[in-house]
């Protein structure tokens, strides 16, 4: 209690210093000796950003590679078949001249007082332009839709190109895309009238605090701009997050098996065991109360083990895929039936979690144990990665050369390059939205659990992040039938007769859900496969109490998933309640309720554990 009275106090302290520096400004807006003033202190700050910056380029320079993104031979490729073809660029050019007419003579006609069309708009979900004065005002309407306008031509340009191998021209889509979003006009100053707004409003102090606070994130990030998402200060794990109660109550080198005390006098006779992905901290599910999936199951009367990986260092880089199966699933297992004498459990897996969970059950039937898991649950799973989304974009020879060169220095792939690489995927809202608001509007970021989650990144050890990489990810052996040997067992995902229980997410950008639907033709026995509205993340992470989203189901599972989902029915609020009543076929009856460790493993500690505290 106390930890969290100071930790909220820090955030109130922080909160309400920001708060009386605007306030100071804003009491008297529009003075020339403030304003000049606070230039000068913006001034001065800038320079210590530029030594911060050059600093670290001079310490990278010998370190880094000139293309690390192999983006350069994409581009000359593209602009090569640009050039060969002259006359359909002209007519590409000639579009956007038409375009720009039909803009110049709406604003004219704006101007004039007659009704006009917008030529453009953009897209609903478009927060950029959300200010009024982007509408209401002729200018900042006017370099808006200029800037859409040239952002939908230069993309539909690069699409457009005939004769670029599918994973090139993926690669300069996506690329595009960043030096598009990059050039908004919201991101900038000068054609933001939100930031101009307050930086008269408060004679600049705003950008005095954007400064403050972008050279705050280059020392967290040691020279690098590691964006601050949330307010660090909020949050403490096993305080205010992560605070089902449990015990720690198994560990090895590679995780901390967490048991979380029942909430019921009863709980079914069968256990549950998450198993996270490691690329990420386990408590995604277990933020709060309200939000957490551990506690929501908790509740129903599951008997509910989660596995916690640790964040690891130099010392674990040797351990491999096969090491993650023997330390993560298969001790966990064991553990759990010394501990409940349930020598068969049911195992959730989600994203990466899922796919050792595939590995594992196959791995399983080649022993003749299949028996030991009664039933598999698949959250945001990919298995076949034929189609892997915008990540394939940074998986190329290239590009893997480079990773393992910095791997092999450390021993890891650093937490803060995974947590960039994801962001990408969605610029917009993970990147510019902070830059504007923390850096241009020098506002504190709002406190936001998940945020702070997604914050709090984790290391690869580099012996198994190349192998997933290389041979999921590069050379899609997972579907091949004995293609990877893991734990001495050619894998076949083909054997798994399990029953199964897949989720997806219809905005997911990490494992596309047309990509995960590709299991439900590879595993053999009943499988159910149910489609979350939102992402990776708040789709799975959706509790009935929120009534968010919804969900779709269908009993028949085609070779497409757009013809599943066009006979697919709708569903209001979470699908936990629907996995719930499935998992009750496989739960057995109801046994007394069992305590952290069942008095045959003695608990470590209390949950969230150690491992989950350790940062990079």
């Amino acid at each position: 209690m106390h930890a969290m009275a100071n930790s909220q106090n820090k955030s109130k302290n922080k909160n309400r210093q920001s708060s009386e520096g605007r306030q100071s400004s804003q009491a008297s807006p529009h003075e020339p000796a403030e304003f000049a003033k606070n230039m000068a202190a913006a001034a001065e700050k800038c320079q210590h950003i530029m030594q911060e910056f050059l600093a670290r380029q001079a310490q990278d320079v010998t370190t880094t590679s000139i293309d690390p993104l192999n983006i350069g031979s994409a581009f000359m490729e593209l602009f090569g078949r640009l050039m060969s073809d002259p006359v359909k660029l002209l007519e590409k050019q000639f579009e956007l001249w038409q375009d720009y007419v039909h803009l110049w003579q709406s604003a004219t006609q704006r101007l004039l007082g007659d009704d006009h069309k917008p030529v453009i708009e953009p897209d609903s979900k478009d927060r950029r332009f959300k200010d009024e004065a982007w509408q209401q005002s002729t200018v900042f309407d006017f370099l808006k839709q200029s800037y859409l306008l040239s952002a939908r031509w230069l993309q539909q340009s690069v699409r457009e190109v005939e004769g670029i191998d599918p994973q090139t021209a993926r690669k300069i889509d996506f690329y595009t895309r960043q030096f598009v979003d990059a050039l908004s006009p919201s991101n900038f100053l000068m054609t933001n009238p939100e930031v101009l707004k307050a930086t008269i409003e408060s004679n600049g102090q705003n950008l005095v605090n954007g400064l403050k606070n972008m050279l705050e994130d280059l020392e967290r990030g040691k020279g690098h701009l590691r964006i601050n998402m949330t307010d660090q200060n909020a949050f403490e794990v096993g305080v205010n997050i992560a605070v089902t109660k449990g015990k720690v109550v198994y560990q090895n080198e590679l995780m901390q098996l967490i048991q979380y005390e029942p909430q019921t006098k009863e709980v079914f006779k069968t256990p549950v065991l998450i198993m996270p992905a490691w690329i990420n901290k386990y408590y995604i599910l277990d933020l709060q109360p309200e939000n957490s999936l551990v506690n929501w199951l908790v509740g129903q009367g599951h008997t509910v083990f989660v596995v916690s990986w640790v964040n690891p260092d130099e010392k674990l880089g040797l351990k491999s895929f096969d090491n993650y199966m023997a330390e993560g699933p298969l001790a966990a297992m064991d553990a759990i039936e010394i501990i409940t004498g349930e020598n068969a459990i049911s195992i959730m897996g989600y994203c990466l979690g899922g796919t050792l969970l595939s590995i594992t059950l196959s791995w399983l039937h080649a022993h003749k144990l299949q028996h030991r898991v009664k039933s598999a649950t698949y959250l945001t799973t990919m298995v076949d990665f034929a189609e892997a989304g915008e990540l394939s974009v940074f998986i190329d020879e290239e590009q893997l050369k480079v990773l393992e060169s910095r791997m092999s220095e450390t021993g890891y792939m650093e937490g803060s390059e995974m947590a960039l690489t994801f962001n990408m995927l969605r610029a917009n809202d993970l990147i510019w939205s902070f830059v504007i608001n923390n850096y241009l509007l020098g506002k504190d970021p709002f406190p936001f659990d998940l945020l702070y989650w997604n914050s709090d990144s984790t290391r690869m050890p580099a012996t198994m992040h190349s192998f997933y990489l290389r041979n999921m990810y590069q050379k899609n052996l997972l579907v091949k039938p004995g293609a990877l040997t893991i734990g001495g067992v050619p894998i076949d995902l083909k054997t798994i007769t399990t029953p199964t229980y897949i989720l997806s997410t219809r905005e997911d950008h990490i494992a596309p859900w047309k990509s995960t639907y590709a299991a439900t033709q590879i595993y053999k026995g009943d499988i159910r496969f149910v489609l979350s509205g939102s992402g990776h993340i708040a789709g799975a992470m959706n509790p009935p109490s929120k009534q968010k989203y919804g969900y779709c189901t269908n009993a028949e599972l085609p070779a497409s998933p757009d013809t599943w989902l066009k006979s697919a029915k709708d569903h209001v609020g979470s699908w936990w309640p629907d996995w719930d009543n499935w998992q009750k076929k496989f739960a057995g009856p109801k046994v007394p309720a069992r305590t952290p460790g069942g008095g045959k493993l003695k608990p470590i500690e209390d949950a969230p554990g150690s491992y989950v505290k350790i940062m990079v």
